[in-house]
């Protein structure tokens, strides 16, 4: 299909980016590799009036450890961040999750921050960076503000997020030797998960994401209350759906969904304590 008419604008500097933003108001969107948005505009599901390309600010496209954390640029391509030597050595969940991001072509023009602002339930990052404890930062005409990725995601498709905010950074904590697992089921290779899972586990604490298994990246955090209550690891998969709301699809039932995210999350964090 053929998206509607809109207007674009290519942004030469984060700043510019923001004002652009904010002169157009709530019909302009941020591109960069689109692959989120660009599927949206050709079904008309979302029909901005102005594209404000970011897709050259390479000043936004970085991988560094920053000490406790590691801070990525919003604009690193999936690529980048699956090959980094610095997120195998200290995030390696991450690097792995983003190798599982459709294929090739995708991961070498889709970036990090587009699938995290984009807030697609059924994406991989999200619910991993959301496992992971992750911090984003947002810029603004206001200054910046950081938001913790679990107050990040309010509804399907929306994020906390203002209208003339950017996503800026993503910051991971180092998992320091914890154990970890990505587990994710689908049809072919290349496909949404019909469900997937990011788990990581160490030192007393664990972090379960759950992707496609509600109308949000969903944190499971009544598996991770389970296990530190001493709780075998079969039984705190059973809790993996209770704070998911998994729907119906071409795909899978809800009740499938349910069983698959158990099956999963057990699978996942035998793997994480190995």
């Amino acid at each position: 299909m053929i998206p509607a008419a809109f207007d674009y604008v290519r942004a030469g500097s984060v700043d510019e980016a923001i004002s652009l933003i904010g002169q157009h108001g709530d019909d302009a969107k941020f591109i960069a590799g689109g692959h989120s948005l660009l599927p949206l505009m050709k079904l008309r599901l979302a029909q901005p009036s102005v594209l404000v390309d970011i897709g050259r600010l390479g000043d936004l496209s970085y991988i560094r450890d920053a000490g406790d954390h590691i801070a990525i640029g919003a604009l690193t391509r999936h690529m980048d961040v699956e090959k980094s030597a610095v997120l195998a050595e200290h995030v390696p969940l991450l690097a792995h999750a983003a190798g599982h991001v459709g294929d090739p072509q995708v991961r070498h023009r889709g970036t990090i921050g587009g699938s995290i602002a984009h807030s697609d339930p059924a994406s991989d990052l999200p619910a991993t960076t959301l496992a992971l404890g992750a911090t984003y930062v947002a810029k603004g005409p206001n200054g910046t503000r950081e938001i913790a990725a679990g107050d990040f995601y309010q509804g399907f498709l929306e994020t906390a997020l203002d209208a003339d905010e950017m996503l800026t950074e993503i910051r991971v904590p180092k998992m320091n030797g914890s154990g970890w697992s990505f587990q994710k089921f689908n049809r072919r290779a290349q496909d949404w998960a019909i469900v997937g899972v990011a788990a990581w586990r160490g030192n007393g604490s664990s972090g379960v994401g759950l992707v496609n298994m509600g109308s949000t990246p969903i944190l499971a955090s009544a598996v991770s209350a389970a296990l530190a209550q001493g709780a075998s690891i079969a039984d705190a998969a059973e809790a993996a759906a209770e704070e998911s709301e998994p729907q119906t699809d071409l795909n899978a039932s809800p009740e499938y969904r349910v069983h698959l995210a158990k099956v999963l999350v057990r699978r996942a964090l035998e793997e994480a304590s190995r």
